[in-house]
């Protein structure tokens, strides 16, 4: 079954039920178990001269993405043996799109923001977002939460899914491990500015 099949039941069922919070408590979710082992590949090899930094870094990217590859393919491998277990594949492929999730998060911020609610608009809105939004306004907190939906659909549902309908899970796999590892580390920071820049 292509990525091509999949992907439309894979958008209505997240959309419907999203990831499962039973699951996410028990077991995380993929995403998280990539920021893992970003996190700990940068605690060990994020050290030394600029130089090495570089080096360990742009082996780290290869080596996430050969990792969740692997997984991603050893899965739908797995699912693809029978026919029967294509509603697994399919929600296999829920875990690296975010329709749900965005839409929950964007309306926590739009639902008070209409009622006049600044100060629980305000906290929502720091929930998706990475400034300070201590001091925003009606009209600033609105503008944080659309910003945030248009990155936020870019990252958490359209390039996924292109990924997943032209490689299936595999594909959508590697596009999730990239992306996390650029919102992880691909920073100009002090921290990340050699280890982040591949």
């Amino acid at each position: 079954m292509s990525g091509t099949l999949i992907l439309p039941a894979a958008l209505l069922a997240e959309w419907a039920w999203g990831y499962p919070r039973w699951m996410l408590a028990r077991v995380g979710h993929p995403v998280m178990w990539m920021g893992a082992l970003i996190g700990a590949l940068d605690r060990r090899w994020n050290r030394g001269s600029p130089r090495r930094q570089r080096i360990m870094g742009a082996a780290m990217l290869p080596l996430l993405v050969a990792v969740s590859v692997g997984t991603a393919a050893l899965v739908q491998h797995a699912l693809l043996q029978s026919m029967w277990l294509w509603p697994m594949l399919v929600l296999a492929a829920t875990t690296g799109l975010a329709q749900r999730s965005l839409a929950d998060h964007v309306e926590a911020v739009a639902v008070p923001l209409a009622a006049g609610d600044l100060e629980t608009a305000r906290i929502a809105v720091g929930m998706i977002v990475g400034r300070d939004v201590a001091g925003l306004d009606e009209a600033g907190i609105a503008t944080a939460a659309i910003e945030s939906l248009a990155e936020s659909f870019g990252d958490g549902i359209v390039t996924p899914a292109c990924w997943l309908a032209l490689a299936g899970l595999p594909g959508l796999a590697a596009a999730k491990a990239i992306n996390t590892a650029d919102s992880m580390v691909g920073h100009r920071d002090a921290r990340h500015r050699h280890f982040g820049w591949a």
